[in-house]
């Protein structure tokens, strides 16, 4: 599983990293992640509102920060 992270490197962008981060080491995941924050990239992802998390190539959430609860469902689906 590949979880990208996308934003632009505000607040809400970084707390979404940090919170996937954590989530991934707490459910011992063997999920990657990576952070894009370059912009021509994000694009390609065709949203509007960040920060944004991509799930093997699909985004899942976008627009919002979300709890570590919501992270855990797609970690582990």
């Amino acid at each position: 599983m590949e979880i990208i992270v996308l934003g632009t490197g505000c607040a809400n962008c970084k707390t979404t990293y940090n919170r996937v981060a954590k989530v991934i080491a707490d459910t011992n995941s063997k999920a990657t992640l990576k952070k894009e924050e370059d912009i021509l990239e994000i694009v390609k992802y065709n949203i509007m509102s960040l920060p944004a998390i991509v799930v093997d190539g699909e985004v899942k959430i976008k627009g919002y920060v979300p709890s570590e609860e919501e992270i855990k469902k797609l970690v582990t689906e």
